[in-house]
């Protein structure tokens, strides 16, 4: 905009980022007797992964229930009535599957969301989107969340495939809920 004394006023469409940083919900002590609340996104797969890491976690855990929840649009959040459902429900929870952009900020952001109603909470992404998830969990505002990364890709995957996938996430599930689980080492900074 050019005024009077000749100036131009030019204006950073870039703008800034501001967010929280919300801490994740307190880690579990133990998970033994524990309600474990899955939620599916309905991408193709997810459900087979899912099924099975619950049943490979039943091998590790006694949990005192197992619940499943389906969610109808992967590319979209579950819905606050999901979200406080499976929290009250749940004591700690498995969420899949972030494979592609939309899906994995989706699967993130419920996560982030589920952690914030304080029930610990396990994402799965696959490599290829770990750098979307540093993204995502920063712009949400959660940077402490963990989630469990599986190796890429998954819906065209066979049987043995996920078979190996379902022990990443048996072992990355449980370190998540306790704590243990190591940084995500894909690192993005927002400014």
């Amino acid at each position: 905009m050019l005024t009077k004394t000749n100036t131009v006023t030019v204006y950073d469409p870039r703008g800034s980022i501001r967010f929280e940083n919300v801490a994740a919900a307190p880690r579990k002590q133990k998970l033994a007797g524990l309600r474990l609340g899955i939620l599916d996104n309905s991408k193709w797969n997810a459900n087979k992964l899912l099924r099975g890491a619950a049943a490979a976690l039943a091998e590790d855990v006694e949990f005192a229930a197992v619940n499943y929840y389906v969610k109808h649009s992967f590319s979209k959040d579950a819905t606050p009535e999901l979200i406080e459902k499976i929290a009250a429900e749940n004591d700690v929870v498995l969420t899949a599957i972030g494979d592609c952009g939309s899906c994995c900020s989706a699967c993130i952001r419920d996560s982030i969301a589920l952690e914030k109603l304080g029930v610990p909470s396990a994402a799965i992404i696959t490599t290829e989107f770990a750098r979307e998830t540093e993204l995502t969990r920063q712009a949400v505002g959660m940077k402490a969340l963990e989630p469990v990364v599986i190796m890429h890709p998954v819906s065209s995957i066979t049987q043995e495939e996920v078979a190996q996938r379902v022990q990443q996430i048996r072992q990355q599930a449980q370190q998540v809920w306790l704590g243990t689980q190591p940084p995500l080492t894909t690192k993005v900074e927002l400014q």
